[in-house]
């Protein structure tokens, strides 16, 4: 994927879900808006924003061997998440606003999560 066709992709994405990522960012967060830097991004590596206490997309579809980095995009102030695995996967540290994680997935499955301190906070990664 080029990068024109990943800032395009990216461009849609931000008119789509509530938190924005923009190539010009630093990673951190401003008030309202999520920077991640385009360079991230690619068919092997997908964000999912963390924002007004959802995870956006709650659901998504990734290739084996693809990274997954979680972005808090809550505004500063505001209660920190996490990204733990319904099983053994994973278990993120505590993300206050602007903290990421990221896991990679090996293998094929479906992958439900949730965040501890919010319990009713839920997402699923499916891996093909």
């Amino acid at each position: 994927m080029t990068r024109a066709h990943t800032a395009a992709v990216l461009l849609f994405t931000c008119g789509v879900i509530v938190a924005c990522f923009s190539e010009r960012g630093t990673g951190t967060t401003v008030t309202g808006e999520c920077r991640v830097p385009v360079s991230t991004i690619d068919s092997t590596h997908f964000i999912i924003a963390i924002r007004n206490f959802i995870f956006h997309p709650d659901s998504i579809t990734v290739p084996v061997g693809a990274t997954v980095t979680w972005v808090n995009c809550e505004d500063i102030g505001q209660q920190a998440h996490t990204t733990t695995s319904d099983t053994t996967g994973w278990n993120s540290p505590t993300l206050s606003s602007g903290d990421r994680f990221s896991h990679a997935f090996a293998a094929a499955g479906a992958f439900p999560y949730h965040c501890t301190p919010h319990p009713f906070m839920h997402g699923k990664v499916v891996v093909q």
